[in-house]
């Protein structure tokens, strides 16, 4: 019913934004990604939109790219995976990582987004691995990463008090072909901030 909403941003919370458009302001659900993405209060957006329509609800939902909108548009339309657990899977990995976890079957990266279990990664994997396309990927030329690096900075990063799905995120999220655990560790802490 709407494609996208251009508006002031008049309230950013958690999870959404508030969106005046002609005196009337629209709650849209939002991803960590584009909320990060928007403007400050008070300046102009256009968000991308979709609603879902429930006997009970009716919830926007906005993405600040149509990349973004159509992963989401293509997780809600696997059984068991509602509009809320989508949005909360674009806001535990970026896009594009996304996209190469499904493409290389890697569980181990979708199961680490908080809210997605082994099962539901793997029914991910099996009904969008040949419906998605990465821009310039190779499967040749995925790098290849130091997992049993990847695993111990896991464990150093758990070690410091970070929750362990969200360390072996941070972890792979940093791993560069042939790096040491050190290495990534280091990585991990200055893109924390």
């Amino acid at each position: 019913m709407f494609n996208y909403i251009i508006g002031e941003i008049v309230l950013k919370s958690e999870n959404s934004v508030v969106v005046e458009n002609n005196s009337v302001g629209f709650e849209i659900f939002v991803s960590q990604s584009t909320l990060l993405s928007l403007p400050s209060i008070g300046s102009v957006a256009k968000i991308y939109t979709y609603l879902n329509v429930r006997e009970d609800e009716m919830s926007l939902f906005g993405f600040s790219t149509l990349e973004e909108k159509e992963m989401f548009l293509k997780l809600i339309s696997i059984s068991g995976i509602g509009p809320k657990v989508a949005l909360s899977i674009l806001s535990g990995i970026r896009l594009s990582d996304l996209s190469i976890a499904i493409k290389t079957e890697d569980i181990k990266v979708l199961s680490t987004i908080k809210g997605l279990g082994k099962k539901t990664a793997e029914r991910i994997v099996l009904e969008l691995k040949d419906k998605i396309s990465v821009i310039g990927f190779n499967e040749e030329n995925v790098p290849m990463l130091n997992e049993s690096a990847i695993d111990e900075a896991t464990e150093a990063l758990v070690a410091l008090g970070i929750n362990k799905n969200e360390a072996y995120r941070l972890a792979r999220e940093n791993a560069r072909e042939n790096d040491k655990a050190e290495e990534i560790i280091t990585r991990a802490f200055q893109n924390l901030n």
